[in-house]
């Protein structure tokens, strides 16, 4: 008789789908982003014509990145509502005790040391990635504006930020992707297929090997304390006047920054190929 393997709940839907949703545009910002970096490249000519030309993959890069914005707005008002609300531990804070983790970790991976680190929700290499995004969003989206809108950008900053941001914006793309391919595909794919996101759960032998004090706290019933009905409903009559408040702030600023001006294809008169009427004609 075969013996049912225990699982637990590590991401509910909702959190995969907006997992899969900031994976997509991440890609699509990649596979639009690397061939303006890089134009003279092989597979950035496939891509181009692939899509047409470089105005259709400028437009399928914007578009991206709202979704992208859009996302991450989201899941701010999410984090706030499971910081708030249901009182939610922030474990995704780093801590000393992470660095200790990846010495050990380190020590551990070349003989040094004779055990691996015990860890909780969130292993320092998971609390990385994550903050690494945050990071690179926050970069991507200050550079993003000044390309996107550089004559606004110019009335508050001076004119060499607009390169300035152009370099930044590609180094910090070609940094994430790399990121991505090297370090999350191999750990979380390679190494071992963490399957979390796919299904939402993980195997005890899965939780022992990777998140062994959060599968001690499940087993003592400790890891999902949630506060009374009554508790939650006075929080949320808080809380949703301010993410009310808050989604307008988002959602007026992400409307700024793509409509703060007119790009300069649309502002400059149309060259035609007529000759003006007062020219000299050729002998």
């Amino acid at each position: 008789m075969n013996k049912i393997t225990q699982t637990y709940l590590r991401f509910p839907l909702a959190r995969r789908i907006e997992h899969w949703i900031m994976m997509l545009s991440f890609t699509t910002l990649g596979l639009t982003g690397l061939p303006q970096r890089f134009p003279d490249a092989s597979f950035s000519r496939i891509i181009l014509n692939g899509l047409g030309g470089i105005e259709t993959l400028r437009e399928i890069h914007h578009a991206a990145a709202i979704i992208m914005m859009l996302g991450t707005a989201w899941h701010i008002l999410v984090m706030g509502y499971s910081v708030f609300v249901l009182r939610d531990q922030m474990s995704i804070l780093p801590t000393l005790q992470d660095a200790k983790d990846g010495i050990q970790t380190l020590l551990y991976n070349i003989g040094f040391a004779k055990t691996y680190p015990q860890m909780g929700r969130y292993t320092f290499e998971e609390k990385m990635e994550y903050w690494a995004f945050v990071w690179g969003a926050i970069i991507m989206g200050l550079t993003g504006f000044i390309m996107w809108n550089p004559i606004t950008a110019t009335t508050f900053l001076p004119g060499e930020f607009v390169p300035a941001a152009k370099a930044a914006h590609g180094g910090e793309a070609v940094l994430a992707v790399l990121a991505i391919i090297i370090w999350h595909m191999y750990g979380v794919h390679i190494k071992r297929f963490n399957k979390a996101m796919f299904n939402g759960k993980m195997t005890e032998e899965e939780m022992l090997h990777e998140h062994p004090l959060e599968l001690a706290d499940i087993k003592a019933g400790i890891a999902d304390r949630r506060p009374d009905p009554a508790t939650i409903r006075k929080r949320q009559m808080i809380y949703y006047p301010i993410a009310a408040l808050l989604t307008l702030g988002m959602l007026a600023g992400i409307y700024g920054f793509i409509n703060a001006e007119e790009t300069a294809l649309e502002t400059i008169p149309p060259i035609t190929q007529s000759a003006p009427e007062d020219a000299a004609p050729a002998p």
